[in-house]
């Protein structure tokens, strides 16, 4: 397990990365756009939240343990999660196509985050978003030749890895105190939780996962090995034992 100040650390570091050369100019057919194009703009929508309500759930929490500094880790999270959005619209903007101010999928997600003050549902849902991300910017990635939009791919995905590791992480410190009884239920709903929102995103982004070559099955296969290295990482484990989670860059 890493402490809060090691994530600090790492999103401060990794904000001077440069990975994408913008001097490349976009290199997209007409046919890659009109296959990726309504889930490229639903995503960049997605990435740009300003994080008020986490930001929030994460102060309440941080409250609780008695780590204020955990929210400054929250505020560069979602900082980091803005630069793929930023990323993403400048793209849009170069390929002369807009930036939507209005999805369903977008809308849904944040009716439901408005209610939410717990930190433990927050860490899950976005341990599931992200893993679905990472299969998301991969189908993105495989879906086109252009060179800088597969750049702007790799930058998030490296970042997506880490992200799932510091999320994952804390669900672990959530979920460890809890009773035999309390860990039992939540593995269930964390379960079901998962694999719903999992299928929600395939229903939402189908076309653009076939087009970068990811069948359904191959979709769930790949869902089902990501639930495994996180969810099912936290809440398989006897009491008292603490599960190693590694960061793995890759999908």
């Amino acid at each position: 397990m890493h402490t809060t100040n090691y994530w600090i650390g790492h999103f401060r570091e990794n904000a001077g990365q440069k990975r994408v050369n913008w001097n490349k100019g976009p290199g997209i057919t007409a046919n890659e756009i009109a296959s990726v194009l309504s889930s490229l703009q639903a995503w960049q929508l997605g990435e740009t939240s300003e994080g008020k309500h986490l930001i929030a759930a994460s102060e309440k929490y941080a409250n609780k343990i008695a780590d204020p500094h955990y929210v400054d880790a929250i505020k560069l999270f979602i900082k980091e999660e803005q630069k793929h959005g930023n990323n993403l619209g400048m793209y849009l903007d170069l390929i002369s196509k807009p930036r939507i101010k209005q999805n369903w999928g977008d809308t849904l997600f944040r009716k439901v985050r408005y209610f939410n003050t717990s930190m433990e549902l927050w860490t899950l849902a976005v341990i599931t978003v992200e893993s679905t991300a990472q299969l998301f910017y991969q189908a993105l990635k495989d879906a086109t030749g252009c060179p800088l939009l597969k750049e702007i791919c790799t930058d998030i995905l490296i970042d997506e890895a880490y992200h799932i590791t510091f999320q994952t992480e804390r669900l672990a410190m959530i979920f460890e105190p809890k009773s035999e009884f309390s860990k039992a239920w939540r593995g269930i709903a964390y379960r079901y939780f998962f694999h719903a929102t999992a299928c929600l995103v395939w229903f939402a982004h189908r076309q653009l996962f076939k087009a970068g070559g990811m069948s359904f099955e191959k979709y769930c296969r790949k869902m089902g090995y990501k639930y495994k290295r996180t969810i099912k990482a936290i809440t398989a484990v006897p009491i008292n034992v603490k599960p190693e989670i590694s960061i793995k860059y890759g999908y």
